[in-house]
């Protein structure tokens, strides 16, 4: 299944970030740490570097994220060019604490009266953009909801004196180049209902935890793994949950709900669905080696991360 979903309020939104990009000295870009490059927008990449505008990744979500997976992403990503990441959770105050002194250390010569650090908070739909606005300015200032597309116009606001927070719209893409990469969005609820079949994307997602996390599933579900494949998996979910349809069949799509509510709730643990890796593997399988579409500082973090050393490319 191909997922795509980009309605047209995204493509309006879309004019009007690049548009306020000018006026813009830093991007806060919002991602979801358990699928962190699947759910950065190239979009976003593409109007930031236009402009030449640095970014703050904000990798949220972070308390349901495989810490293992999350600490290899903070260090790819800390590898880029003007760009700076820390993981969190948007719904700790402790947490979202941090980003004002973050983005003046990356800005110093902002956040003064003369000249206010002025600030564009991006990312995808459903990742916790909303969150972090209300938390930043301690009071509701954007509806939150746990349905994509919540947020459909853009509004600008003051953190204090020196800081001015402009809160875009959650934006996906026009087309979803990886089939894997819709199927990880809408896993991590990112795309509307309308765009899935969820009882194929919980059999995707089954197949990852059974890849990645299989002692997860049996300790949730009690039930043994010895030779299931993804679409076993719903079905002893729906057996050992009950759930049946009228004439005692399974209820496969309730038990493909249930996996994919206790996956983004974090009740099945807190798990990761890619890795810096699995990403540069994945790539590599569209890419000729050696760019593996990646920029040159993150190729070199990549093959020392593998124990090799950077190498040099040959001059003309």
């Amino acid at each position: 299944m191909s997922i795509q979903w980009f309605p047209g309020h995204m493509n309006a939104a879309r004019k009007k970030a690049a548009e306020a990009m000018e006026s813009t000295d830093l991007v806060i870009e919002v991602l979801d740490s358990r699928i962190p490059q699947a759910s950065c927008n190239p979009m976003v990449e593409q109007i930031r570097a236009a402009r030449q505008r640095p970014c703050l990744k904000i990798l949220n979500k972070a308390d349901l994220s495989d810490p293992a997976a999350t600490k290899a992403w903070l260090d790819f990503y800390n590898a880029q060019k003007n760009v700076h990441a820390v993981a969190l959770s948007c719904k700790k105050p402790a947490d979202v604490a941090r980003i004002p002194l973050l983005a003046q250390k990356i800005c110093p010569h902002r956040a003064v009266p003369t000249k206010p650090l002025r600030m564009m908070i991006m990312g995808i739909p459903n990742v916790g953009k909303s969150t972090l606005m209300n938390a930043l300015l301690k009071k509701r200032v954007a509806n939150v909801g746990d349905e994509p597309a919540v947020t459909k116009t853009q509004q600008r606001l003051y953190l204090g004196k020196n800081m001015i927070l402009t809160d875009t719209p959650g934006m996906l893409w026009p087309k979803i180049e990886h089939p894997t990469d819709g199927l990880m969005l809408a896993a991590c609820h990112a795309v509307g209902v309308n765009a899935v079949i969820e009882e194929e994307v919980a059999v995707f997602l089954a197949g990852q935890l059974l890849e990645k996390y299989p002692a997860a599933i049996s300790a949730r579900y009690k039930f043994q793994l010895d030779g299931l494949d993804a679409v076993g998996v719903v079905e002893s979910i729906a057996k050992q949950r009950g759930f049946r349809i009228k004439g005692g069949d399974l209820d496969f799509e309730k038990a493909s709900h249930t996996l994919l509510l206790d996956f983004r709730s974090g009740a099945l643990g807190r798990m990761s669905l890619e890795t810096p890796q699995s990403r540069a593997n994945l790539l590599a399988s569209y890419v000729e080696e050696p760019s593996l579409g990646l920029s040159r500082s993150v190729q070199e973090f990549l093959k020392t991360e593998e124990g090799g050393e950077p190498q040099e490319d040959d001059e003309d």
